[in-house]
């Protein structure tokens, strides 16, 4: 069986392990681009093993590492380490929250030139604890989203925590922006002007790191997502 899920052409995801938080278990996901140069996009890279190193080296050459928030940056390094070629892009935040974390460049308002043919982004702000790098993949249409949406997955979690996830508002197929999160919102404006700039995007679907993909009536459920945002 491929480790790499096909999404459609030039965008793949790889699923990665669970991952604790708080004691509150997270699948992972890394979704990868091959962008007209023929390289490749790594986002929010999940923790390496021979496998998976493989898997991407048979796609080609990387690129860009992405680290698109403050939490998603744990395996970042291990991956540079391996394709050390790469350019490492974080989050605004990160480098004064890990000020050892090797990177090559703070991402920014506007896609690099590297991607923007490819790839756009919004800096999805409001929060005072987590922000996050917001993506749009334009061939596939493909919205890729970290922390912001969650749908897990009821399969791979237990009576408890299935429990949690319900009353956190990420459990699927009702998945969103979690509770917690909501409350980290500061500046309603701010965050409002992020969510009407994503909404620009004709994006058919949603890849999320944190459980199932929504690729059904994206722009729907990332809408409905959001109503607590102009309550």
């Amino acid at each position: 069986m491929s480790l790499l899920l096909p999404i459609d052409e030039n965008i793949w995801c790889m699923d990665g392990d669970s991952v604790s938080m708080y004691t509150i278990p997270f699948q992972t996901r890394m979704t990868i681009i091959r962008q007209n140069d023929n390289n490749l996009w790594l986002h929010s890279p999940v923790a390496i093993n021979e496998s998976r190193i493989n898997a991407i080296k048979e796609l080609g050459a990387v690129s860009h590492i992405i680290a698109p928030n403050n939490l998603h940056h744990l395996f970042v390094n291990d991956w540079f380490e391996h394709f050390p070629d790469a350019k490492v892009w974080v989050a605004p935040d990160l480098p004064g929250k890990l000020p050892k974390l090797t990177f090559y460049g703070v991402l920014g308002e506007t896609p690099e030139t590297s991607w923007k043919d490819d790839i756009d982004q919004v800096y999805f702000q409001g929060s005072n604890i987590l922000p996050e790098m917001i993506f749009f993949h334009r061939q596939s249409r493909t919205l890729i989203v970290t922390d912001f949406i969650q749908n897990h997955d009821p399969a791979k979690n237990n009576w408890f925590w299935k429990i949690v996830k319900r009353f956190n508002g990420v459990l699927a197929p009702h998945g969103g922006v979690p509770k917690d999160l909501r409350l980290t919102i500061r500046d309603r404006k701010l965050a409002i002007a992020s969510f009407e700039r994503i909404l620009e995007w004709d994006f058919q679907r949603i890849i999320v790191s944190h459980g199932i993909c929504i690729n059904d009536n994206a722009r729907a459920f990332f809408q409905k997502s959001f109503d607590w945002l102009n309550a």
